[in-house]
């Protein structure tokens, strides 16, 4: 293989996982692996236009000083996701400054951070964000004129709605992916070009290791968005109060009132939960517990009203994993580390699928042919079976 066909086959792959990354992203509503910073607020770490890698919450672990993170603001950017550093943290949550600001956010009236906002945390080596130089602007130039094509089209076709960053990003993977569907159906069924040397491809043949990879993309793509989508921080409202009430979040100091959480499984794999909590006046019974397939389990939350009286946010974290290992075994692979356990889930379904394919297809290339329309289904189906017979 040529370095030509190499660089080829890697500027593929680095397309498909950027595809991929949009994709997934689009769905969660957030930066997955991915993400950019559109102002100068982050000078000198990241100009206006820079990407980073953005590492998901429930998989970057507990958040410390010095962090950058990605959160919903309640007024910054009117509501939008803002990329800032952690640069302090209080009883009301977590003290945020862009490292080009002379004041913090909550010196600007941003409330304080809860670990509810926060989204993702940037990737640092070394203390340094790993930062990809102009990513954002281009995406931001491709979004600017994908508005400004919406808007001609919208005009001439006498459309009146508008569209927002959500949908545009749609738009934007739905373009990506029909760009890349049409190279490659263009570069199999396009004009051909004489080759100085003689090609060793075949025809309608699809290399063992491809298909393997293309198994593997989508096993572990939608296994890491089983456990990912449905976790996250969920908040509880508190009042300590000389005058409670029948509310089991409106309590007497000192008093605990107790909420029941239901954990709700709507995939066809059974799953492990995990619930932990930031202090030591919530507490969630039991810790960990397997729900079985389409269904549903129960905790109770604990909440502990404070000696002083007022108004408190409390969190409690759930973390979800595929029951693909005991679940002993995921309760403690968590507690070295949540990206630990979704490794540990993905090896185990990589695996799986491995041995899957091996059995289905064994070792040799698919070749792909067609029957004819003259060829029953039921004919073909009875061929099929008849094979994996023998």
């Amino acid at each position: 293989m040529t370095g030509a066909s190499l660089l080829k086959r890697a500027l593929g792959l680095v397309v498909a996982l950027v595809i991929v990354l949009l994709v997934v992203g689009q769905l969660l509503g957030q930066p997955i692996l991915l993400g950019y910073v559109a102002t100068d607020s982050m000078e000198p770490t990241m100009a206006a236009g820079d990407g980073f890698v953005a590492i998901p919450d429930v998989a970057s672990g507990s958040v410390e000083e010095g962090d950058v993170v990605v959160f919903e603001a309640r007024d910054l950017h009117g509501g939008a996701l803002t990329t800032h550093r952690v640069v302090g943290e209080t009883d009301e949550g977590y003290v945020t400054r862009g490292d080009a600001n002379p004041f913090t956010d909550q010196d600007g009236g941003e409330p304080h951070v809860s670990d509810s906002q926060i989204v993702a945390t940037a990737l640092q080596v070394n203390g340094e964000v790993v930062t990809i130089p102009h990513l954002g602007t281009a995406i931001m130039g491709v979004q600017s004129v994908t508005e400004s094509a919406y808007g001609t089209v919208a005009s001439v076709a006498g459309i009146t709605t508008t569209t927002d960053s959500e949908s545009l990003g749609a738009v934007l993977v739905a373009i990506g992916v029909a760009l890349l569907g049409f190279g490659a159906l263009f570069d199999r069924l396009g004009p051909g070009q004489r080759e100085p040397r003689r090609s060793r491809s075949r025809e309608n043949v699809i290399a063992f290791w491809t298909a393997l990879g293309l198994v593997l993309l989508v096993f572990v793509t939608f296994a890491t968005a089983a456990m990912v989508v449905p976790a996250g921080t969920v908040e509880y409202g508190l009042v300590s109060t000389d005058s409670p009430s029948d509310d089991p979040q409106v309590l007497e100091p000192g008093e605990t009132g107790e909420l029941t959480r239901t954990v709700d499984n709507a995939g066809y794999l059974p799953i492990v939960t995990i619930h932990e909590t930031e202090r030591d006046d919530v507490a969630v019974e039991p810790a960990s517990q397997t729900v079985g397939l389409r269904s549903s389990s129960e905790a109770t939350v604990s909440l502990t009203a404070p000696a002083e009286t007022g108004e408190y946010t409390r969190h409690v974290s759930e973390y979800r994993y595929l029951a693909v290992l005991p679940p002993s075994v995921l309760v403690w692979l968590h507690g070295v580390h949540p990206l630990l356990a979704i490794a540990a889930v993905n090896g185990v379904i990589v695996g799986v699928a491995v041995a899957l394919v091996l059995v289905v297809f064994g070792r040799n290339d698919l070749r792909l042919r067609s029957a004819g329309t003259h060829v029953p289904l039921s004919t073909r189906l009875e061929r099929k079976l008849r094979k994996w017979r023998e």
